[in-house]
């Protein structure tokens, strides 16, 4: 029998607060599509004030409330997926809308390879995104379909351990043998691609399994949150790896060019703004790379995500 015939049962786990705006266009693009069959699908909600809960109870779904305080994004995903039976786990972000009825079965068809562990999709920005958001999932998510293979090294930098799990997929089987690391308070996907990778798994990016993501992020949110991604890299020793700063820098002055040519072509005005976040990504990042030299009152404050208030790096 062909992998089609014997399509494993598939899990969707979303977790929830306050989606109202985005959880029923989600629910409706999940249950449209086709060529596959969903076991269940799983909403986690953790302490919604709005009609969340009431218009995902209008679909055939199971719905697990967590309270606020409980919420934690490696620990709430960990549970999400100990409530479920399926084989495939899919996680999938509150607000990222499948961009079509074949996302499901373009993700899932990356698991004929028994040798892959986890696949993730491309995210497509909105249309009210912020130009620093276009940029970059334009500058991560491609169009073209990769696979990491970690029995083959890394050849292609810091992109080897990105995934995303507001929109992908992990073998039941993995996850219990790496489960989501709960030391950490975020990046928590970032975290468990590098315990997948490390125990020889492939990961594969797949961009015909799509999504419609994206945030609009202040020029303070951007340098906090990269103050964030810097403290992660170094406390998963993922920037000791050869070439992972050289790959990120170079991608980095990639983008910087193609504002510049924008701001040639469309004025001055909004490409000021863009250069400054710009240049507050690079110095939240190197301060987050280099945390260890930063008094531990201070570090709170830079933090996007309390992550000084259970774990430390020295």
């Amino acid at each position: 029998m062909g992998w089609k015939e014997t399509m494993p049962d598939v899990s969707i786990l979303i977790l929830t607060k306050n989606g109202a705006d985005t959880i029923s266009p989600l629910l409706h693009a999940v249950f449209s599509q086709k060529k596959v069959r969903i076991n269940e699908v799983i909403v986690v909600d953790s302490g919604s004030s709005d009609a969340t809960l009431q218009i995902a109870g209008g679909f055939p779904v199971q719905i697990e409330e967590i309270s606020a305080e409980s919420f934690h994004h490696a620990r709430t995903r960990n549970l999400a997926a100990s409530l479920a039976s399926g084989e495939i786990l899919v996680f999938l972000s509150q607000d990222a809308i499948p961009a079509s009825d074949v996302w499901l079965q373009a993700m899932l068809e990356n698991f004929s390879d028994p040798k892959v562990g986890a696949v993730y999709g491309r995210q497509i920005p909105k249309l009210d995104s912020s130009t620093e958001r276009q940029d970059v999932l334009d500058a991560i998510y491609g169009e073209h379909r990769i696979v990491k293979d970690p029995s083959l090294g890394n050849q292609i930098g810091y992109r080897f351990y990105h995934f995303s799990d507001a929109n992908a997929a992990l073998r039941r089987s993995v996850w219990v043998a790496t489960p989501y690391p709960e030391d950490l308070k975020v990046f928590e996907d970032l975290a468990i691609a590098k315990r997948i990778l490390d125990a020889g798994w492939k990961i594969v990016y797949e961009p015909k399994a799509c999504v419609l993501h994206s945030h609009r992020h202040s020029t303070k949110d951007l340098f906090k949150r990269y103050f964030d991604i810097g403290y992660t890299l170094r406390y998963l020793k993922i920037w000791n790896s050869p070439g992972i700063g050289f790959s990120m820098f170079r991608d980095a002055r990639k983008l910087l060019r193609n504002k510049l040519n924008r701001a040639r072509i469309r004025g001055s005005g909004r490409s000021a703004s863009g250069l400054a976040q710009d240049v507050a990504k690079s110095v939240g990042l190197f301060l987050g790379l280099n945390q260890a030299c930063i008094p531990l009152a201070l570090k709170r404050h830079l933090s996007a995500n309390g992550i000084y208030e259970r774990n430390e790096v020295n």
